[in-house]
């Protein structure tokens, strides 16, 4: 399926690996050029070098910056002053007990998690408007719905997204600007990979098989019993991104592989 997006310019944050990357990737299959972001030039460069020698139709650029960081926002947005689509990805994730978060960690979490989104936000929508078209997502958790209490200071962020999302969608209306939420379950990053595999590292079993032990142990809820791809997130915000979705507006959609237990 034609998605309708070539030639657009989509900013991706946190894409040089993981969900971002993903949809940095499916993004530019519609023909998208891509914006790569993220805090290492290094990294950054190579996934641009990887993505044009894949897509060479297109044209990807390094935007490595500490988007926390509102100098670095303020020099990137001098860089790149347009975009058709913002994807906010980025973010940070630790399991953390209650009583060892200090005011330091809350206000990090903060700062990484939902101010970086929204400075990109505050910069890039009114453009949007301007033109009446263009797409922001959030990648979220369902643990913005679900907190599972192991990352209350994650849960919080992502769940501030959601506000934040339907907030911004209020001043799009009778526009072509979209904004919304994507809500993943558990995801094979890179990471999550590696913990797999050393959890199991003394037993002589296949990856696929490591994945099924693992899921039925830790996170039985699941209903597909395996990890989400970031190329199955990423599919879904290129989807999202599209002119065939421009009904949905301020929605949270989940793509969580069942962990949600309710129905809405």
């Amino acid at each position: 399926m034609d998605m309708g997006l070539h030639n657009k310019t989509a900013l991706v944050t946190g894409s040089t690996k993981g969900i971002g990357k993903a949809t940095a990737i499916e993004l530019a299959k519609e023909g998208v050029n891509v914006l790569i972001n993220g805090r290492n030039n290094q990294e950054a460069e190579q996934t641009v070098n990887e993505i044009r020698s894949k897509f060479p139709a297109t044209s990807p650029q390094n935007a490595a910056a500490d988007m926390a960081d509102p100098a670095q926002r303020k020099a990137l947005f001098e860089k790149y002053p347009h975009v058709d689509i913002l994807v906010n990805n980025m973010g940070i994730y630790e399991m953390m007990r209650y009583d060892e978060i200090t005011d330091d960690i809350w206000h990090t979490y903060f700062r990484t998690n939902v101010l970086a989104a929204n400075g990109l936000c505050q910069f890039y929508l009114p453009t949007m408007l301007e033109k009446k078209e263009g797409r922001i997502i959030f990648i979220a958790s369902e643990e913005a719905i679900m907190p599972s209490g192991q990352m209350p200071q994650y849960a919080m962020t992502k769940s501030m997204l959601l506000s934040l999302s339907k907030s911004l969608s209020k001043l799009t209306k009778g526009t072509e600007v979209t904004v919304n939420t994507i809500m993943p379950g558990p995801t094979l990053s890179e990471n999550v990979h590696q913990i797999i595999d050393g959890i199991y590292r003394d037993e002589n079993i296949t990856f696929p098989e490591k994945e099924k032990k693992f899921m039925a142990a830790n996170l039985p809820q699941s209903e597909i019993e395996r990890f989400i791809r970031p190329f199955e997130i990423g599919r879904l915000a290129a989807f999202l991104c599209s002119p065939y979705a421009s009904a949905f507006k301020g929605s949270p959609i989940r793509m969580d592989g069942g962990m949600v237990p309710t129905i809405y």
